[in-house]
């Protein structure tokens, strides 16, 4: 059994190396087709390893039978956001064609919503899964957060900045770090933010129009944050002793 262990945890670390490679073939062809300025080659290659070193280090903790194919889709995912962040790098040299950042962006904010149905239905859903899929999501919108304000300002990366100052923040308050239930509300939120980014990202509505669409987005990302922080320092003042049940009756009330 030791064996078995042994050899599924090689395969799985060999299909993050896969992922890594194919970061890379990505990064040549987008150097090929745009050429590429060294900022963006740089940022992209620190994106491979990063994203590489973080997971192998996550599948070793977690050491879970198979990779999964869900965890594959957003690895997939992983590599379009690794493109997204090697162009927006390289936009700071020159403009990047917008049809293919925003192409590379809308596949991987389709994707975003395929890997969980993969997990769901093919009953591979984890801890590691969610957190992966979590963490691309954050750093895309961090990204674009980026793209974004280099044109309408500073206050645009509020939005890409905001789940890391919770995660900050959880570090000295404990009970942040409290599990959550389930939100369609914060789903839905979530899945705004890249939207209207890419969307003011794309030019294609007046500078006005644009400042108002992010700013709608940052509105409602401050709602959900907000709103999420309340529950969990309301549970945080409720006794330990109180079943799971109460504490939810508790805290909505």
């Amino acid at each position: 059994m030791a064996l078995d262990n042994t050899y599924d945890a090689r395969l799985v670390q060999q299909e993050t190396a896969v992922g890594a490679g194919a970061q890379v073939l990505l990064l040549t062809l987008l150097g090929t087709a745009v050429g590429m300025g060294t900022a963006g080659w740089l940022t992209g290659l620190a994106f491979a390893f990063a994203t590489w070193a973080v997971l192998s280090r996550a599948v070793h903790r977690s050491r879970p039978p198979s990779f999964g194919p869900a965890n594959r889709v957003t690895l997939g995912r992983a590599t379009l956001v690794g493109g997204v962040t090697a162009l927006v790098a390289d936009s700071f040299r020159s403009t990047p064609p917008v049809s293919l950042l925003v192409g590379l962006t809308a596949v991987a904010l389709i994707l975003d919503g395929v890997d969980g149905k993969v997990a769901r239905r093919t009953g591979t859903c984890s801890p590691l899964g969610a957190r992966f899929d979590m963490e691309v999501d954050a750093f895309l919108i961090l990204v674009l957060s980026v793209y974004v304000a280099t044109d309408l300002g500073g206050w645009v990366l509020l939005i890409g900045g905001m789940r890391y100052v919770f995660v900050a923040a959880a570090r000295v308050w404990p009970w942040l770090t409290a599990p959550l239930p389930p939100s369609t509300a914060r789903k839905t939120v979530a899945a705004l933010q890249g939207v209207l980014l890419l969307l003011a990202g794309a030019d294609l509505l007046p500078h006005t129009v644009n400042a108002g669409v992010v700013l709608l987005a940052l509105g409602l990302l401050a709602w959900s944050f907000g709103r999420d922080v309340v529950w969990l320092w309301r549970r945080s003042r409720v006794p330990a002793a109180v079943p799971v049940g109460e504490v939810r009756e508790l805290v909505a009330g």
